[in-house]
């Protein structure tokens, strides 16, 4: 894979197809919205969440369900390469869109660290918020510590927790630095930290036009999605990253590093180091 051009200067094709997507796609977001929310809002009840389904319990099968069904409502085929490690987890991945919460969901049920914003957010929030999702007030020092605490206490727990190190979502095509603070919290609950590779486009290149647009909201953002033609959601669970506890910036960039060899990015960094 290569990291995909930027085609924001090339012009754009009228896409003909975009009404008959809405078309399709709103009716039948609307029926899930309509018919499975009762049944996510249940399977959250203390009475049924811990009924055993196989190997997970009850409300961790239906909060993987009801993302995966909304991630594939906007035309997103998802793919999955690796497995996720079992039991607690921390989980750190590039970040893309506000999607990629609903694509991991997809494939196991985390708590993630996210900004304060989304709990704002019409219905992602509240999905957010019962799904036990750790917020942080960016900007906040005070905030970043009791957010620390409260994953240490999630994994030591027995509980996977999704975080995005590089602090909010970028463009696409690259991975900008990892901060290596956030490893502290694996270290002291003593887990393992399994990076994440995300990718929306197709033949393993980056659609530039999924992540958010340059003052772009989230519901301008929700809605041209799905409108959008169909293309790949790809998550990547590779292999996890040794724990060093002298050296969170090596966890970082090591982690930052498997990521961009699995979506076949280029370290243009590390390429001006070399060109010197």
């Amino acid at each position: 894979m290569s990291a995909p051009s930027d085609s924001t200067d090339l012009p754009r094709r009228r896409d003909f197809m975009r009404p008959v997507r809405y078309a399709v796609r709103t009716p039948l977001l609307a029926l899930h919205i309509a018919l499975s929310l009762p049944l996510a809002v249940l399977s959250l009840n203390p009475w049924l969440a811990r009924i055993p389904v196989g190997k997970r319990r009850f409300e961790h099968v239906m909060v993987s369900w009801w993302s995966g069904t909304l991630v594939r409502l906007f035309g997103f085929r998802i793919r999955r390469f690796g497995e996720p490690l079992p039991g607690a987890v921390m989980y750190v991945a590039n970040h893309i869109s506000w999607l990629d919460i609903e694509l991991l969901h997809s494939q196991r049920a985390i708590s993630f660290v996210a900004k304060s914003e989304i709990a704002r957010w019409p219905l992602v929030g509240w999905l957010a918020t019962r799904a036990g999702t750790i917020y942080h007030q960016r900007g906040n020092t005070s905030s970043m510590a009791t957010v620390m605490e409260r994953v240490v206490e999630r994994l030591r727990a027995g509980r996977p927790v999704g975080i995005f190190p590089e602090g909010g979502t970028g463009r696409g095509g690259e991975v900008r630095t990892f901060h290596a603070r956030v490893f502290q919290s694996a270290l002291d609950a003593d887990v393992p930290v399994q990076p994440v590779a995300l990718l929306y486009g197709r033949d393993g290149r980056q659609d530039p036009d999924v992540p958010f647009a340059p003052g772009e909201h989230f519901a301008g953002n929700f809605f041209r999605l799905l409108g959008q033609p169909s293309m790949d959601a790809e998550v990547h669970f590779l292999e996890p990253v040794e724990s060093t506890p002298d050296a969170r910036r090596r966890m970082a960039e090591e982690s930052r590093a498997r990521i961009m060899a699995a979506l076949g990015y280029v370290d243009t960094r590390k390429r001006r180091e070399a060109d010197e």
